[in-house]
């Protein structure tokens, strides 16, 4: 496989509705104290994809974080990239290829490479879901890592025993009108919705102003759900880092659900060139019947569709046929 690898500067990153191949998300790594690099790159078409033949190429750019174990050794981390996707046959050479090309340009002491995928599951398709729409999950460590590495020279990759980014996700499409889009969701959804409208929640956008709100919904869910805390200065950074971003197409939005005046859930949304995602979110246990997540979530994807965004992801959700 003939792939070249070029150096670039972080700020020229091409605009991506993934969030974490911007030099926006770059940005918020850095203030906390994270090094990133950025590199083009170029693959022949016809080395990567199947039935295809000629000269033509494909160019593409990712990011890529060090994430230290110690004082001198770290992991090179590619969350969400390459954004491209080969032919599933082709996963494991092409990710073989990207890495022994990388040797060179990476820092000495690195240990390891780690690609947390934006690509589409090989244990997704209908024959991994039984006759009631169940996911059947996925299939022993050893069969992945075999699945993967065919085709490859030295069989070097390994699964990871942990995702870092959400596996699997939904990515809703925003091009119909308001009320196909609600239409496409199911009955629960749809009341639900209307519900948290009737009983008088609302929503509003907030900037940093609102991040002492935000904590303190976030603190309770995560408590609640036993999950790992980050402090204040981690979302305070998502707004910092938008200040210096110099890519316009990347928006930070903080919305929050209220009735009356009492705070019952807020989300981070990110617009990213066609894309909106739902990045960060947080709820009260306090007056949950009134349904502030769903008012929450239909009011970003009307921002998004408001800000001439295609598609919504909802970034995180367990794989079923029918969501």
């Amino acid at each position: 496989m003939h792939l070249k690898i070029e150096p670039k500067k972080v700020v020229d990153a091409y605009s991506t509705p993934i969030v974490q191949q911007t030099s926006f998300w770059s940005k918020v790594k850095e203030r906390l104290g994270m090094d990133s690099r950025a590199f083009d790159f170029s693959v022949r078409n016809s080395e990567i994809y199947t039935n295809v033949g000629g000269y033509a190429h494909t160019q593409g750019d990712f990011i890529t974080f060090f994430q230290y174990l110690n004082t001198e050794d770290y992991i090179a981390y590619f969350p969400y990239g390459p954004e491209i996707e080969p032919s599933e046959e082709n996963h494991g050479r092409f990710l073989e290829e990207l890495s022994e090309s990388l040797r060179s340009y990476l820092p000495k002491h690195c240990v390891a490479l780690r690609y947390d995928l934006n690509w589409e599951s090989h244990w997704c398709k209908t024959e991994n879901f039984d006759t009631k729409g169940n996911w059947l999950g996925l299939p022993d460590k050893e069969f992945q890592e075999f699945k993967l590495n065919y085709g490859t020279a030295e069989w070097n990759l390994r699964k990871a025993n942990t995702n870092i980014l959400p596996a699997n996700t939904i990515v809703v499409d925003l091009t119909p009108d308001e009320a196909t889009i609600l239409d496409r969701m199911k009955p629960k959804t749809r009341y639900n919705i209307r519900l948290a409208r009737r009983k008088g929640v609302n929503v509003r956008a907030v900037g940093i102003e609102g991040l002492d709100v935000w904590y303190e919904l976030y603190m309770e869910t995560a408590l609640r759900n036993g999950l790992y805390i980050n402090g204040k200065s981690y979302f305070r950074s998502v707004f910092a880092s938008k200040m210096e971003c110099p890519d316009k197409a990347v928006q930070v939005t903080l919305l929050v659900a209220c009735f009356d005046d009492t705070p019952l859930a807020a989300m981070f949304l990110i617009l990213s060139a066609h894309r909106a995602t739902y990045l960060y979110g947080a709820s009260s246990s306090r007056m949950r019947n009134l349904m502030p997540t769903y008012a929450l979530q239909w009011r970003a994807m009307q921002i998004a569709k408001e800000n001439c965004c295609s598609e919504y992801d909802m970034f995180g959700i367990a794989p079923c046929p029918d969501p």
